[in-house]
């Protein structure tokens, strides 16, 4: 059985206020949201950050800000995801989209485009960069899922499946993983306050003749005990904190930050 190596022990343990110098990130969706909360975290950590998007412009601005690579990259493409690099320690499947119709009207093109993106990039993703993060003996999977990978609302029957469909990739992964060093985990928010979010509020508000407080309070967090939104942010930092020191036994697991909704 192999042994594992963790920062803790790694006869060149980077500094405390850098815990990841020396290390390598990609991160997808990277180019807004969740995405560049936690590219940013990451290179402030001391990540080299592989700042993957298909937003060329704001990819390319992010990476020159933080020291990164960007990658120009459609993950609907198989050739596309099969040229990023797979040198990463860190992989933080990010990137996502939303349809929302009834199944019965649902486009299966859009089905079979969310669950590209959202389950099998990853997936083409973690087969290039597992290998080199066995060799090394030590890497951090961390997937962005969603409250949605562990419970289902109607009329997003794409992402509620692609969510729980990467749910259960990261503990495949956990499991082949955990005698190389390497950790693989879910953070799973509630609603966060990205721009895509934002839209949804504005339209759900003239649609509704509402005000957007009250979309936000009685429609989105109606299931949520914290009757505010998830900032970035917040996101971000939990995920790095399961990529830094003391989190290697930690793995296989859902970080549900929903405010309270799966409580219920």
């Amino acid at each position: 059985m192999q042994t594992s190596r963790t920062p803790d022990n790694d006869p060149q343990t980077p500094p405390a206020d850098r815990p990841l110098a020396g290390r390598t990130a990609l991160v997808t969706g990277a180019a807004g949201g969740i995405g560049l909360a936690c590219a940013e975290a990451l290179a402030a950590a001391g990540a080299h950050v592989h700042v993957v998007d298909k937003a060329a412009e704001a990819a390319r601005e992010l990476a020159r800000r933080i020291g990164g690579t960007a990658w120009v990259a459609d993950l609907s493409v198989a050739e596309a995801v099969d040229a990023l690099p797979a040198d990463a320690d860190i992989v933080v499947n990010n990137a996502g989209l939303q349809h929302v119709a009834p199944v019965h009207d649902f486009p299966p093109d859009r089905f079979t485009l969310i669950h590209r993106v959202m389950v099998e990039a990853p997936f083409r993703i973690l087969r290039r960069t597992l290998p080199g993060m066995y060799e090394r003996g030590w890497g951090r999977v961390v997937n962005i899922s969603s409250v949605h990978g562990l419970r289902a609302s109607p009329y997003k029957s794409a992402y509620v499946s692609a969510k729980h469909a990467l749910e259960g990739l990261s503990k495949v992964v956990a499991l082949e993983a955990a005698p190389h060093g390497v950790t693989s985990n879910c953070v799973s928010p509630g609603y966060v306050r990205t721009p895509l979010v934002e839209d949804q509020i504005a339209d759900q508000a003239r649609s509704h003749g509402i005000s957007e407080q009250e979309v936000v309070g009685r429609v989105m967090l109606e299931r949520s005990a914290v009757k505010r939104l998830i900032e970035p942010g917040d996101v971000a930092g939990a995920v790095l904190w399961l990529c830094g020191p003391g989190t290697g036994h930690i793995t296989g697991t859902s970080l549900s930050m929903d405010g309270g909704w799966t409580a219920h």
